[in-house]
């Protein structure tokens, strides 16, 4: 079943924000973020990500339109299998001071520790960036953050930003509804499997350990996973704006949905994690993404 996501204001009272945060585990805040600084980045990345081929000939790299001729399997972005040889391109722009001015935005800062009521956050350079074009594989297959940061405590907060519009078949996150609890329960079957198998902590941390799943997801297969290992749960989509901010729990379940867009536009988006300075913190996660960093 699909439901929608609910959205919240800027204006909405601080406690009301926080509760529905613990309560459905993900709060959506509109328009955080001004929406041409959201285009900047996203004409930057189309921009250093061009010699792939990717984009329409003659397209504005602000729009980031799919070229129509190409195989969507061969230009899947980061989280499902690119090319080998755009993996120094996504490098590159993973490292770069632009994408990480960016995450480090004033608002989306401040958002954070009215958020948490943290007096100071840290963010992690680990920050992810994933495109995502019209017919190829999801470039993320279902999760809960906390499987991939396994190496520090569960109460860092995610900010998933959207950058871009993305309407629901644009290809954004979809959320299963109130799935905390259910992501727990998982964590803690893997976590007693790995104890049975006597597990050396370096493998404990590792989302590609012997019990996990394809590219350390629980399920590509949406639908179906949401019907039996998911509970009946409803998957709830949303018609998403440049400058939105979902932020969500270590726990809450999620993935990417197909992009279907009529008009071809690749959708964009990032990812970063915020934790209160006080907090242990995934050390693996402190410093810049690149392929094969085994994370």
């Amino acid at each position: 079943m699909v439901g929608w996501l609910k959205p919240t204001s800027k204006d909405t009272p601080v406690e009301e924000i926080r509760d529905r945060y613990l309560r459905d585990g993900y709060v959506w805040i509109k328009g955080i973020i001004p929406r041409d600084e959201v285009f900047d980045i996203r004409e930057y990345y189309f921009s250093n990500i061009a010699p792939t081929g990717m984009l329409e000939p003659s397209s504005n790299p602000r729009d980031g339109i799919f070229n129509h001729k190409l195989d969507p399997i061969i230009h899947q972005g980061l989280g499902a299998t690119p090319e080998k040889s755009h993996e120094s391109l996504l490098d590159a722009i993973h490292a770069s001071p632009e994408y990480h001015q960016f995450l480090a935005h004033p608002k989306l800062r401040e958002w954070v520790r009215r958020l948490t009521g943290w007096e100071k956050e840290v963010i992690l350079k680990r920050g992810l960036i994933r495109h995502n074009v019209p017919g190829s594989k999801c470039p993320s297959g279902i999760h809960y953050d906390q499987l991939f940061l396994r190496g520090g405590d569960p109460v860092f907060v995610s900010a998933w930003i959207p950058l871009g519009d993305c309407p629901a078949n644009g290809g954004g996150l979809m959320y299963l509804e109130k799935s905390c609890p259910l992501g727990e329960q998982i964590e803690n079957r893997y976590r007693e499997r790995q104890e049975q198998d006597d597990m050396p902590p370096e493998e404990r941390v590792n989302a590609f350990n012997v019990h996990m799943g394809e590219l350390g997801h629980l399920s590509h297969d949406a639908e179906n996973w949401a019907k039996g290992d998911g509970q009946g749960k409803t998957w709830l989509v949303a018609n998403y704006e440049a400058g939105d901010v979902v932020f969500h729990s270590p726990w809450m379940i999620h993935a990417s949905s197909r992009n279907e867009d009529a008009e071809g536009r690749i959708r964009l988006s990032s990812d970063v994690r915020f934790y209160d300075e006080k907090d242990r913190l995934d050390p693996r996660w402190t410093r810049y993404f690149f392929y094969g960093d085994g994370i």
